[in-house]
């Protein structure tokens, strides 16, 4: 049997205003994605894109000194 300790932090809320388009544009992907809503289409591009930013600036820092 494994048992696991897990510290549960709160997660902080953040509202980001969209233009009209830029939120239909999310809707529409999250309705080909399997109808996953706008924020989650949003919030998942977010972790991608800072994921992303970080592996940049972790290479950076690798090639440059």
């Amino acid at each position: 049997m494994v048992y696991c300790s897990v510290k549960v932090t709160e997660m902080k809320k953040i509202t980001i205003n969209l233009e009209d388009t830029v939120y239909q544009f999310y809707q529409k992907v999250g309705e080909h994605a399997g109808g996953l809503s706008a924020e989650q289409v949003a919030t998942d591009a977010l972790f991608k894109l800072a994921g992303e930013l970080s592996l940049n600036a972790l290479y950076k820092k690798e090639t440059q000194g």
